[in-house]
């Protein structure tokens, strides 16, 4: 592979050596600005970012829709090729290349309010996701826009925002059934952690003394660990119960699934993830302090047994875990800082 990549920058080279020898009509003849756009359209960042850095005049290349490599970034998701924007000069960034328009009048804010059946975006796991991410390219490209392409209509007459509401009406539909089932299968278990864990706070390993009505193994060590894990198992699943209620009758509006939604689904399977890890606990420390002294040698295999139980469902939901902390509190797609290599247009 490392030969290959070699090979191909090499030849990538000696392209853009002929090329900046070309003049216009020759580039033209020789489908020079059609393969950039492709490119563009299909995310082929070092190809895209070598002919721009070689030559500007490519910047202002356009398809037969007249939308340019950003436009085409932004319309197939392609965030290697848009970020290539925050390493333009500001004025030519808000002036010209944000403020063009296609044949349709559609402007680069339309084309985040656009749907392709290509873009990298379907193959994020989850509608909610999916549609959380569309919601940040929106707003990414909304922040970098004139304010009057914001209100701007296209031939249809429809503003940006009318067409993102339009085109992501079923994801949106897909989101929230999405969200309402993970929410109702995670609050059965829940609440059926929070019953069990409500229920061993009264009936303790031992039982209670008939005189005095303490716990018999009151004074050991490994019961206060039974009771503290208890009690945390009780409160993170009554925690994580609530979130997950806060997703089942949530309003569903666009602007849920940027971050409301994403950080109750996120806060409610921390939360059950702790409640079944303490309650484990919980249930292993009171097999210890019942069975250690006649019956030391069944503890484990029962003790590995009821993790095993457990394991599934945790495997099964903690990639959901990590993809929406990362979807929604990671450092994103979008690189702001990127450093400037194109200071001036000839």
């Amino acid at each position: 592979m490392k030969k290959i990549h070699v090979q191909s920058d090499a030849l990538l080279s000696q392209m853009c050596k002929v090329i900046s020898e070309s003049r216009t009509q020759q580039l033209m003849d020789g489908l020079v600005y059609t393969a950039i756009s492709r490119a563009a359209k299909n995310g082929i960042f070092e190809f895209v970012s070598k002919m721009l850095e070689m030559d500007q005049r490519f910047l202002w290349t356009t398809d037969r829709n007249q939308r340019n490599i950003f436009m085409l970034a932004v319309l197939h998701r392609q965030e290697k090729i848009f970020n290539i924007l925050y390493g333009l000069d500001r004025k030519i960034m808000n002036y010209s290349l944000t403020s063009k328009v296609d044949v349709n009048e559609n402007n680069i804010l339309h084309m985040a309010g656009m749907i392709e059946d290509s873009t990298w975006v379907n193959k994020i796991p989850g509608a909610a996701l999916q549609m959380q991410r569309e919601l940040q390219w929106f707003k990414e490209v909304e922040g970098i826009v004139h304010p009057k392409a914001k209100e701007s209509t296209n031939n249809d007459g429809l503003t940006p925002r009318q067409l993102f509401t339009k085109n992501h009406k079923n994801l949106m539909e897909k989101g929230e059934k999405w969200m309402k089932g993970t929410a109702t299968s995670c609050t059965v278990v829940g609440a059926l952690i929070a019953t069990i864990m409500f229920a061993a706070a009264f009936t303790v390993p031992g039982g209670n003394d008939q005189t005095t009505g303490f716990p018999i193994f009151l004074k050991k060590k490994l019961f206060m660990l039974f009771i503290i894990c208890d009690a945390l198992s009780l409160f993170s699943s009554s925690t994580s119960m609530l979130m997950f209620l806060g997703i089942l009758t949530s309003t569903y509006a666009e602007e849920d699934f940027l971050e409301y939604l994403p950080r109750q689904m996120i806060i409610g399977l921390f939360t059950l993830f702790c409640s079944i890890a303490t309650m484990m606990i919980a249930f292993s420390t009171a097999l210890i302090i019942m069975l250690h002294d006649q019956y030391s040698w069944i503890l484990i295999p029962i003790i590995s047994l009821a993790c095993v139980s457990v394991t599934p469902f945790i495997l099964m939901q903690f990639p959901l875990l990590k993809n929406m902390v990362f979807s929604t509190y990671g450092l994103g797609i979008f690189d702001r800082k990127k450093k400037r290599f194109i200071m001036y247009i000839l």
